[in-house]
């Protein structure tokens, strides 16, 4: 409702303005903006108000028109042109740009022309020229159609480019100041050409409003010159009513045609410098956006481009690459002959095979380089290449991008680091293996046979020596048996797949507290019932490698394995109160066990960590998170 209002009230004093600014003594009108407003309004709001907006703003134009003397009859003519000029300007204009009267391009400019600034006036023209008496049909006709086209090419565009333009322009610092000191210039300019002097003297002075528009032209746009093109318009109608000026020395009818052509082609062509400006400096800010999007792009990805042309040996970096390198972008770029500077000699030379066949036979290239940098170290690069050709299909010159895959190589080296000692670990394994069977149950086995082989020869005399010699053998064979069962448990848990991590935890924990006479306290809590395979193998091994070590070396005799369940993981926690290490120094030092243990737990993407000291004992702690698995294993006890 406010706005209908404010529609109704702005509309009327246009009106109203339009008769104070007549030309007398019949107050003819040269520029009419109340319906250029109104439609300016329409666009720029929802369609289900444009009833009752048109409704408040003809009204409003009429009882204004009323006001002023207006017969009847002809304000029906009037308000008949101005509802058909208002309906074919918002509809024509709303349909040609797509809902968007935002001119920010000449394809834009030149349909808001073609609908706002001839067809509309045309039709109003054609309405309004036909109830009017002064001046025969054809004199009205022009000052109609001049008086709506000026209209729509100030007002309207002035209105519509303030309302999208004007937060992010007021952003600005030091817009408003400008603003002002240019509306200022163009007052007091305006006023001397306009009102400032007599009938006819010094036209020259028109001159003096150039340098201005071109100012508003290309440092506030279409919205610039629409302002400034209204500001001319009402001064110089102010002094043409007033008789002052340049358009005062003609009759009235005369004074007002020739004033509305003078601001309608001193409109157009700075509106038209203003849209290309605009539409440039839109351009080159896209331009901008997209490198600065492209920028950013190759930093996130970690990739710079680059461009070789042979003639000239000029070699352009984009700001990553500048980076990647550790070059000063500022500094002059390299010549493809200095980049023998940049990288190792191995990588130069493959790079000058791959570029002179790139150059010979457009093939694209892709090879990994050692990067020297400023300060003496080196990171990797892989570069690629692929020929540049004009429009006849000769090779002029190379482009491609360099992507920094430094942390890949040291990966790759770590993780060949960790492969060969996994070997190793594997091998050792295998050495124990034969070792136990060549030591202890090949030699166990030996005995027996050479036991064996004595009763065959000599076999005993009586039943009683039988059946010592007997058990004797068969006590051996228990004890090989036990051997082997727990060099197949240590290979190997049963347990661990048909009962589960517990109750195979709570087993092996058993077996060595009674095959090394020491105390094993184990506990567990709130471990979940079902637990991924993967899982229950990590935290199986390492407690098997963990307790092991801690028997064998810490001295201790008392040792706790716990085993927790969390919201975080399942958790597992080895811990003795022995002689204690240092933990890098054992890694450092081929510590296979350890490494296994922390690459076991990588592979579920787990945690790992030790603390331990010289005499002050050892924790080792490992943590897998929790993850659905379509395979599990009981956690029954």
């Amino acid at each position: 409702m406010s706005l209908v209002s404010l529609v109704a009230v702005i509309c009327y004093q246009a009106d109203r303005l339009v008769y104070v600014l007549g030309i007398p003594p019949n107050h003819i009108a040269s520029f009419w903006p109340p319906t250029a407003f109104l439609v300016a309004v329409l666009l720029l709001v929802p369609r289900r108000i444009w009833p009752a907006l048109i409704v408040a703003g003809l009204g409003a134009m009429a009882l204004a028109d009323l006001r002023n003397g207006v017969p009847i009859r002809f304000e029906i003519w009037i308000t008949l042109g101005n509802l058909a000029e208002a309906l074919v300007a918002t509809f024509g204009i709303s349909l040609l740009l797509n809902g968007n009267p935002y001119l920010n391009s000449m394809k834009k400019l030149a349909r808001y022309l073609v609908v706002a600034v001839v067809l509309v006036p045309l039709v109003s023209a054609f309405m309004g020229a036909i109830g009017s008496e002064r001046g025969g049909y054809m004199l009205q006709w022009r000052l109609w159609f001049f008086a709506d086209a000026l209209a729509f090419l100030t007002v309207a565009p002035a209105i519509l480019n303030w309302v999208h333009e004007g937060r992010s322009w007021a952003r600005k610092s030091g817009n408003y100041l400008e603003l002002a000191a240019m509306l200022t210039l163009l007052v007091f300019f305006g006023y001397l050409t306009f009102m400032g002097t007599a009938r006819g003297n010094r036209p020259a002075l028109l001159y003096s409003l150039v340098p201005l528009l071109l100012w508003a032209s290309l440092r506030l746009g279409l919205k610039g010159v629409s302002t400034s093109m209204l500001v001319i318009a009402l001064l110089s109608i102010w002094g043409a009513a007033h008789g002052r000026g340049p358009f005062s020395e003609q009759g009235p009818l005369n004074n007002a045609l020739s004033l509305q052509l003078f601001l309608f082609f001193a409109a157009i062509p700075f509106t038209v410098l203003a849209v290309v400006v605009e539409e440039e400096n839109h351009v080159q800010k896209a331009l901008i956006d997209e490198e600065a999007q492209l920028t950013e792009a190759q930093h996130l990805a970690q990739v710079g481009s680059w461009q070789w042309d042979p003639e000239s040996d000029t070699v352009t970096w984009s700001r990553e690459l500048y980076r990647m390198s550790g070059r000063d972008p500022n500094l002059p770029a390299l010549s493809y002959k200095e980049h023998s500077l940049l990288y190792t000699p191995q990588s130069i030379d493959q790079l000058q095979k791959f570029v002179e066949e790139a150059l010979r036979n457009g093939t694209p290239y892709e090879l990994d380089m050692e990067m020297i940098r400023p300060d003496g170290s080196t990171s990797w690069i892989r570069a690629r290449g692929e020929a540049q050709r004009d429009e006849t299909g000769r090779i002029i010159g190379l482009r491609g991008t360099a992507q920094d895959i430094n942390e890949r190589k040291l990966a790759e080296e770590v993780l060949a680091k960790v492969g060969g000692r996994l070997i190793e670990a594997h091998e050792e394994e295998r050495a124990w293996i034969a070792r136990e069977l060549h030591d202890d149950i090949g030699q166990q086995l030996a005995l027996l046979a050479n036991s064996l082989e004595r009763m065959e020869k000599d076999p005993p005399a009586s039943a009683a020596e039988v059946c010592t010699s007997v058990g004797e053998q068969l006590r051996r064979v228990h004890g090989i048996s036990a051997d082997v069962q727990a060099i197949s448990h240590r290979l190997h848990s049963s347990k661990l797949r048909y009962l589960g991590i517990v109750a195979a935890a709570k087993s092996f924990c058993q077996e060595v507290s009674d095959l090394y006479k020491v105390e094993v306290n184990f506990t567990h809590e709130e471990i979940p019932r079902e637990v991924p395979e993967e899982t229950s193998l990590c935290l199986f091994r390492i407690m098997q490698e963990s307790l092991q070590n801690a028997v064998k070396h810490s001295g201790a005799r008392h040792f706790e394995v716990d085993l927790r369940g969390a919201p975080d993981g399942n958790h597992l926690t080895v811990r003795d109160t022995g002689l204690g290490f240092d933990p890098e120094a054992v890694v450092n030092n081929r510590g296979l066990g350890l490494i296994s243990m922390q690459e076991r737990v990588n592979l579920v993407k787990g945690t790992f960590s030790i603390e331990s000291g010289p005499n002050l004992g050892t924790t080792i702690h490992a943590c897998v998170p929790l993850k659905r698995e379509s395979r599990s294993m009981s956690a029954a006890g």
